[in-house]
């Protein structure tokens, strides 16, 4: 049986836009991480950045420079302000995954597509600009005050498009930014876009997909 819901949401940065963060660290430190720690240098990057988000909101770019940081202070390297800088102005630079334009305009005209994303308002609208279909709303945790995995960001969005938990189908390729939040606000219709990225946990209850030209099978088209 497919899902019908009032709206489609979604993440972003990873879900949709290719996430170039680690890409972009792996090219920088290259010099000053070695090979064989690498992969370690990326996780503690990207835990980082999680936990600086469980905050009272602060402004992305002051998020990234946070997180970069305390990587650095860890790792016992010198922080650079504007190494740090670089990652905050590379964001809205950043395409989409292959498998998106195609996979949205299937679905784009038929139910409404809306985005929540750990953005600000001044970076967001040059990537929506590339995933080659209509958005209907698209909400940033500038707007919501409040960064994704906070259930005051979905509830800045419920309260935004007037509807109920229940009226959308949320897609993510995070569990831990994501998938988690929305079943605890009681999002019944979920699913994984398994970029590889991250664990899933089937605990969570949502429909697997490997990219999203599986989305319009989830909804019936």
């Amino acid at each position: 049986m497919s899902i019908r819901p009032k709206y489609i949401t979604f993440d972003c940065y990873g879900t949709l836009t290719r996430m170039r963060m680690g890409d972009m660290a792996r090219e920088m430190f290259a010099d000053r991480i070695p090979a064989d720690r690498m992969e370690q240098f990326l996780a503690d990057f990207t835990a980082y950045r999680f936990d600086e988000c469980l905050g009272a909101w602060q402004p992305y770019d002051v998020l990234l420079k946070n997180s970069i940081r305390r990587l650095c202070r860890k790792w016992n390297l010198q922080y650079l302000d504007a190494e740090a800088q670089q990652y905050y102005d590379g964001v809205p630079t950043w395409g989409p995954h292959e498998d998106v334009p195609a996979g949205l305009s299937k679905i784009a005209h038929e139910i409404p597509l809306v985005i929540l994303s750990n953005a600000m308002d001044s970076q967001i609208q040059k990537n929506v600009a590339m995933l080659g279909a209509p958005f209907y709303r698209v909400y940033t945790a500038q707007q919501a005050q409040a960064y994704k995995p906070r259930l005051q960001a979905f509830e800045f969005m419920f309260d935004s498009l007037g509807c109920n938990p229940e009226d959308v189908l949320h897609v993510s390729s995070s569990l831990r930014y994501d998938l988690m939040s929305a079943d605890d606000l009681g999002i019944v219709n979920k699913v994984f876009v398994n970029r590889g990225h991250g664990p899933g946990n089937p605990a969570y209850r949502y429909t697997e997909i490997s990219d999203i030209g599986g989305l319009p099978g989830v909804v019936g088209l």
